[in-house]
């Protein structure tokens, strides 16, 4: 038997740029996500119908990119390696297109403002998914060890964290507040700096981080239909994605609510709100690697998903004066679940490369993608819906300003989208990930075959390199 190559360690300077591609890559999700609802329906007045079209066509070109690109990246053989080319070359454009989303014209009708907002956000996100496939790819290739990868995690969610935060004060900032100026240039020319900042975080990441050889040249791509077939047949795989469909829905909707709930329900500052959310994640990120070396990546995430869905659903019915103590509650939960979701994508990667005898991130990266990105059109839709239901009415319907003595049924759809249904989602999450089947044994023996196989292809590029 091969010996067992070592658990790779990871240089500090590894952990702290992989984490600077997420805080580029954060900022410009978490600002798409919170403020696409409010600025289409609430600042430009594009009814939901319109919205829920869109957000129907992007779900549809969500499920040829994503498997499509994955594929793609798992077959690519360069002197950079699969992932760190498109990392590098593809974030000038996410800069550029994630800026365009936001140069809709003010005062057109409903067509340009669908058109606009459709070809934008698929734009956008073709770029948003090679990106982010990319540097998830990374995660599990570059060590074997738990920990390792934990503490990848950890440098991932704080400085994505610092993106999400910069995603939330920074639109908050510089766009058009109650009874003030109604025009959208400041917030749109923050957007071009957003943009720019960001695409140079990534490629920063990709001069710095350094892929492992042996995978991009000793490993012997799938045909597209074969990994399709090993990647759609693995039945971890199916319960992870059911877990995170459920998990996107959730974020999607939390995060594109929040300033609604600050606008129109507390009547505060979006930026209290989000001190509540951030301080005790931020506080947690920190804290979940201790648990999982107590319990395990499985249950570590069972109790965390526990936490944030009670703490969303609370959202719905306390008190006013209450909803800071519920967004403390969610935060916490929130903390575990950003660290260790991808560690467990990791362990049906390793299941897989037993199975394949290939490394092939980029294929399960690009089916999570396509399976759970519908989740956020979906959220997209259900927000709008719920508002137009329930009752609310939107600033464009009152000469730019906002609507304050709203009814109490649009109140109550308001915290239905930020808290009800995305905690229900994220405890009906919990009960899926019950039935993922890699723990104990099985991931003990996992582990093990795993390292013998890494030591193989380790002699193998040695004696290419010879």
């Amino acid at each position: 038997m091969t010996a067992l190559a070592p658990q790779k360690r990871l240089t500090f300077k590894t952990k702290l740029f992989y984490g600077l591609a997420s805080l580029g890559s954060a900022t410009v999700a978490s600002i798409f996500a919170a403020l696409l609802p409010i600025f289409y329906q609430d600042y430009l007045g594009l009814s939901a119908r319109w919205i829920g079209i869109a957000s129907a066509i992007y779900a549809v070109w969500n499920a040829i990119n994503d498997p499509l690109f994955g594929f793609v990246t798992d077959s690519t053989r360069s002197k950079l390696g699969r992932r760190i080319p498109y990392l590098r070359f593809t974030a000038p454009f996410l800069g550029l297109t994630f800026i365009l989303v936001w140069l809709a014209p003010e005062g057109a009708g409903d067509i340009t403002l669908f058109w606009w907002m459709l070809v934008t956000m698929l734009l956008y996100d073709t770029c948003y998914t090679i990106i982010g496939l990319v540097h998830g790819a990374l995660m599990p290739e570059l060590s074997e060890s738990d920990v390792e990868r934990n503490q990848l995690s950890i440098s991932s969610a704080l400085f994505g964290l610092l993106g999400y935060v910069f995603g939330f004060l920074l639109p908050d900032m510089f766009r058009p507040q109650t009874g003030g100026d109604t025009s959208l240039l400041s917030l749109q020319l923050s957007m071009v700096a957003v943009g720019i900042i960001s695409a140079f975080l990534i490629i920063l990441t990709s001069l710095k981080v350094k892929e492992r050889r042996e995978f991009a040249l000793v490993d012997k791509p799938l045909k597209f239909w074969e990994s399709l077939r090993y990647t759609l047949t693995s039945k971890p795989f199916w319960v992870f994605v059911s877990m995170n469909f459920l998990l996107t829905l959730m974020h999607s909707m939390a995060t594109g609510s929040i300033f609604y709930l600050a606008d129109y329900v507390t009547q505060t500052s979006t930026m209290m709100l989000l001190i509540y959310v951030f301080v005790p994640l931020g506080l947690g990120i920190p804290l979940a690697n201790p648990i999982v070396i107590k319990f395990g990546l499985v249950k570590a995430q069972l109790m965390y998903l526990l936490v944030g869905g009670i703490g969303l659903i609370s959202l719905a019915f306390v008190p006013t004066a209450l909803i800071p103590i519920s967004l403390v509650i969610t935060g916490l939960g929130f903390s575990g679940q950003q660290t260790i979701t991808y560690n467990i994508l990791a362990y049906v990667i390793d299941d897989d490369e037993v199975r394949t005898g290939n490394r092939r991130e980029g294929a399960f990266y690009g089916a999570n993608a396509l399976l759970t990105k519908p989740a956020q059109s979906v959220a997209l839709f259900l927000t709008a819906f719920v508002l137009e239901r329930s009752g609310f009415v939107t600033r464009a319907m009152n000469a730019g300003q906002a609507f304050l003595d709203q009814p109490e049924s649009a109140l109550f759809g308001i915290r239905s989208i930020v808290g009800l249904i995305p905690g229900i989602a994220m405890l009906l999450s919990a009960v899926i990930l019950f039935f993922f089947p890699i723990k104990g044994d099985r991931l003990a023996r996992l582990k093990a075959k795993i390292l013998e196989m890494h030591a193989e292809k380790e002699e193998q590029l040695s004696q290419i390199d010879r």
